[in-house]
């Protein structure tokens, strides 16, 4: 195996007595596609929190990248290059898709307040390639023709697909898909997996958290599960259809 993109080891998590992720390890190599799934309150979500920053874990440690980033900032996390999406969309409504795709490059860079209002050489040439790098992602998620639309104006499919590409914009080494597949259309389901399908082969790395199995099946080439907390199967996706554990954690006995 090649070296981990991102190490999880014994990650626990409590909240008022309740345990929301209990000694979880997981390992995300570069290139791949993994998903993680369980049943609601399994801890999915939690674990993209903790992994992100928005979250402090109790116990154990979050390695990206070789470095330790179990106490680092959500921004710190991002500028090193993991980003990520929520289950709501988190747009500037009031802004166009244009101006949310830039303000989503900008906020990765460190702020110089008096560079910027005197928009000096170097600001000048980083607008100019934040905006090519806007147009760029506008035309992967063919969105190109709402670029001057506001976010609040677009269906919520438009929105969540928007969503994915500011997460797209820094370029990140890693993405965190928080149910891309939730409460949009079928057609919208069919173009985020082809989206997500084309950079992963480009070699794009992505931890995914899905309701969808469909989509899960479809696209993943590992997955693990979660169930109250804890980690109680890994593997292929053949090999998640037939587990035994898997099947009463979704069925029961």
């Amino acid at each position: 195996m090649p070296d981990t993109l991102l190490e999880v080891r014994k990650l626990t998590k409590h909240f008022a007595g309740v345990t929301a992720l209990l000694d979880v390890d997981i390992d995300v190599y570069p290139g791949e596609l993994l998903s993680l799934i369980g049943p609601n309150g399994s801890g999915k979500t939690t674990m993209f929190n903790c992994i992100s920053g928005l979250l402090k874990i109790d116990t154990g440690s979050v390695r990206f990248k070789g470095a330790d980033i179990t106490r680092k900032r959500p921004d710190q996390i991002a500028r090193l290059g993991l980003r990520r999406t929520f289950q709501d969309v988190r747009n500037f409504p009031n802004m166009t898709v244009m101006d949310n795709l830039l303000m989503a490059i900008q906020q990765q860079q460190e702020d110089n307040l008096i560079a910027r209002a005197f928009r000096t050489p170097r600001i000048q040439e980083y607008e100019a390639i934040a905006y090519e790098r806007a147009r760029d992602v506008l035309e992967l998620t063919e969105l190109t023709r709402v670029k001057d639309q506001v976010a609040g104006s677009l269906s919520y499919g438009q929105r969540k697909l928007l969503e994915f590409a500011c997460a797209l914009m820094p370029d990140p080494d890693l993405i965190l898909l928080d149910d891309p597949a939730a409460a949009v259309s079928a057609t919208m389901i069919t173009r985020m997996k082809a989206y997500i399908r084309e950079l992963n082969q480009q070699g794009k790395t992505f931890l995914v958290v899905e309701h969808n199995m469909k989509v899960v099946m479809d696209l993943s080439q590992r997955i693990i599960v979660l169930d109250h907390g804890q980690k109680i199967a890994e593997g292929t996706p053949d090999m998640i259809r037939s587990d035994q554990k898997v099947l009463e954690a979704y069925f029961g006995d």
